[in-house]
């Protein structure tokens, strides 16, 4: 336990009381705009958090502060400064983040078109549309109209995509990682899976693919090596108690030099001569071939159909364009051991994922509609022509919305991100900004601060605006925060 000091004790003294912090201005407004219980809280929190920094001798004695003050904010003497204003500022932050933070629309300045930290894909308008009108009473999220007996939640999700893709089934739960644990639980719990040694990464958010293969109850085959590995070493590791051979592709990982691996098509002949499902799992999501030039490169989930894999999944929330989600396609009888398994349930889908997922891949319906509704391929396809002229302009609206800000259009790359092209550039143009006044952190961060908030990219000292990410309306706003600085 702390020992008490003198001066720990003036400070605790000096501590408010918490009906007397409620009474000061600035949290009186709070409570109007967030709820009495909501500061209550806040400042109980804070004041606990206080007494405990200074029994540990972590609070310091404020210069001037007397050993001994009464209760309350108002300092005892004139000029005497008091822990009042970092109460006030610790409670408001407390309460701010709680109230006004969290999931809020954010302009993406950067160029990541997949941008994980800010949501990924974006929705396109007409998954929008759908949700609002038609989640805003009850909706037939589980039940047949012809019946009106329940029924399977992705019952429409499998008709479409089996529509687009030419599988026999499909089902979807709510990411890929989970559809992946769900597989391999429900096709070759304690039995063995193979995989390539040079398969086994770990993805963003410490997703590695041993520990969900652990986690799903199976054992782990490794073949191969590290750069190398043939159809023969899956062939040479298969025993009667293999129930599948799995095949990841390595996202963001990338193997360069001397290196080897099989063909889809080439695993998948062994697999179907030995009588076992090859399952891929193929992450980022790009649905059909032709999307964009650019994704050549990135396995496609028809043509690993196409190819032999018996069940391929994939996110909904990156190539697809669509909401968080983990898509499984392929055999009826896999996508059935996978929806019939306890965990399926843990796993499944709520009526907003469901209803953005059907209005996005209805899109996809429309060779030439997908291309134009959905932002994702959108963004990826368009022109580094239209790309330039955008930010010639906002450059231009941006010189002369703040004097001390030097805004030039110069040339650099966009990224796909979330995994997808680790390797690929893609040129875009950029505004690249330097202020007079303020390092590229600070301009940043004051860019960040603006209501919403604009995220951008530091490069060479200087801050970048890539238009290839912006969307209607948000030049108006980035001009809007240069006006601000020019204010400030």
């Amino acid at each position: 336990m702390e020992k008490s000091t003198p001066q720990a004790e003036a400070l605790m003294r000096s501590l408010p009381a918490v009906q007397r912090l409620l009474e000061e201005p600035a949290l009186r407004e709070l409570q109007g705009r967030c709820g009495r219980d909501a500061v209550l809280s806040a400042a109980r929190e804070t004041l606990a958090g206080l007494r405990a920094e200074i029994l540990a001798g972590t609070l310091a004695l404020p210069p001037g502060h007397p050993e001994t003050s009464g209760p309350g904010c108002q300092p005892v003497a004139s000029g005497t400064p008091d822990l009042c204003p970092e109460i006030l500022r610790r409670v408001a932050e407390r309460v701010l983040r709680r109230c006004g933070s969290g999931v809020r629309r954010a302009i993406n300045a950067t160029g990541v078109i997949l941008h994980t930290g800010l949501g990924r894909a974006v929705l396109p308008a007409a998954a929008l549309q759908e949700i609002t009108a038609q989640l805003a009473g009850y909706s037939t999220v589980e039940v047949d109209l012809a019946s009106g007996k329940r029924s399977n939640r992705d019952a429409t999700l499998n008709d479409l995509l089996r529509t687009l893709l030419g599988c026999e089934s499909a089902c979807v739960v709510n990411n890929n990682a989970a559809g992946v644990m769900l597989a391999l639980a429900a096709l070759a719990r304690g039995k063995e899976v193979i995989v390539s040694r040079g398969q086994l990464v770990e993805i963003g958010g410490s997703f590695r693919v041993p520990d969900v293969m652990r986690e799903s109850g199976c054992k782990l085959i490794e073949v191969g090596s590290t750069n190398r590995t043939y159809v023969r070493d899956y062939e040479a590791a298969i025993t009667p108690a293999t129930a599948a051979l799995l095949l990841v592709h390595t996202s963001n990982f990338r193997l360069i030099g001397f290196t080897e691996e099989p063909t889809v098509a080439g695993v998948a002949a062994l697999a179907r001569s030995r009588g076992l499902p090859l399952l891929y799992d193929i992450g980022s999501g790009a649905l059909l071939p032709g999307l964009a030039e650019e994704l050549k490169e990135e396995p496609i989930v028809k043509t690993a159909l196409d190819d032999g894999a018996d069940l391929v999944l994939f996110s909904a929330d990156k190539i697809l364009g669509s909401t968080q989600g983990g898509v499984a396609v392929g055999k009826k009888e896999l996508v059935e051991k996978m929806r019939r398994h306890p965990l399926y349930r843990a796993m499944r889908l709520n009526k907003l994922t469901l209803c953005a997922l059907e209005s996005t891949l209805r899109l996809y319906l429309d060779p030439e509609k997908r291309l134009e509704t959905v932002p994702t391929l959108r963004m990826l396809r368009r022109s580094l022509a239209s790309i330039g002229e955008e930010a010639a302009a906002l450059a231009t609206r941006l010189g002369r919305a703040c004097s001390g800000l030097e805004a030039l259009c110069v040339e650099d790359s966009s990224r796909l991100g979330s995994g997808s092209l680790p390797e690929r550039n893609i040129p875009t143009r950029v505004v690249s900004l330097r202020h007079g006044k303020l390092s590229s952190d600070e301009l940043a961060a004051a860019l960040r601060a603006h209501e919403p908030p604009i995220f951008t990219r530091i490069q060479e000292d200087r801050v970048l605006i890539d238009p290839r990410t912006l969307l209607p309306g948000d030049g108006d706003e980035i001009e809007k925060a240069a006006r601000g600085l020019q204010a400030g």
